[in-house]
């Protein structure tokens, strides 16, 4: 599984420094070196995404969705997981800025500085978060193996009793 899931993620990597630098050069309003090309990395997103929610729904299939985010990344070292949640308040903020701005200047041709700018935000979320995905079970290759009480019963990750029998589960694995 690890020869799978490392390959994405560090296609994840280049997407989003890639992105980082198409958000930076278009917020300088500096064209970028590869022009139109700068799109692939619209339709990159679904490259790395599509393994990230795959691995995503493995972590949490006997799981409550409401720790998703918990679950999933709880391979990530702290900073990470900071960095994602400023990172999301970041492009809402640039979300609502492009929505404002662009409203009254639209654009003219694909590679308008402020388009770019539009997109490359969500661009930097997609494969921040793919990235993260597949960092943690990278970093924690136990969660994509089911967990199980002493009985058999299948238990979410992160429960330390089991819901059916009440079993104590001990080490997280079995």
């Amino acid at each position: 599984m690890a020869a799978l899931i490392v390959p994405f993620m560090w296609l994840s990597a280049l997407g989003f420094v890639l992105s980082a630098y198409a958000h930076v050069m278009s917020i300088w309003g500096i064209p970028l070196l590869w022009g139109e090309s700068v799109w692939f990395l619209h339709g990159g997103i679904f490259v790395v995404w599509l393994p990230a929610v795959w691995v995503s729904q493995r972590v949490m299939r006997d799981t409550s969705q409401k720790d998703f985010w918990k679950i999933v990344l709880s391979g990530c070292p702290a900073w990470m997981k900071t960095a994602q949640q400023i990172l999301i308040g970041y492009v809402v903020v640039n979300f609502l800025y492009f929505m404002f701005t662009s409203a009254s200047h639209p654009a003219s041709e694909d590679t308008d500085p402020s388009v770019i700018r539009g997109f490359s935000g969500h661009w930097l979320i997609f494969y921040g978060l793919a990235f993260s995905i597949l960092y943690s079970v990278r970093q924690q290759p136990e969660l994509m193996v089911g967990r199980q009480c002493p009985a058999g019963h299948p238990v979410p990750h992160g429960a330390q009793y089991c819901g059916s029998c009440g079993a104590r589960v001990d080490d997280g694995r079995r």
